[in-house]
């Protein structure tokens, strides 16, 4: 429930959408509204993946880098 309005989602630029970058989504799934029962994002990382940064569609500077190495 404390993902409510929170939805998640990945960028190649820090801040997402909020910083002008766009949404990543490659091997991103993402299933039902944030906050609900069952609702998640998963993601599959490639190889050779750039650097990713996750964040909430709705607020800007809520979000951070994610680390895949």
């Amino acid at each position: 429930s404390s993902n409510s309005g929170h939805p998640l989602r990945f960028s190649e630029t820090a801040n997402g959408t909020h910083g002008g970058g766009v949404e990543y989504t490659t091997g991103v799934t993402t299933n039902g509204t944030p906050g609900n029962a069952g609702a998640y994002t998963q993601i599959e990382v490639a190889s050779g993946a750039p650097t990713l940064y996750y964040y909430c569609t709705n607020h800007s500077g809520m979000g951070w880098t994610a680390n895949t190495v």
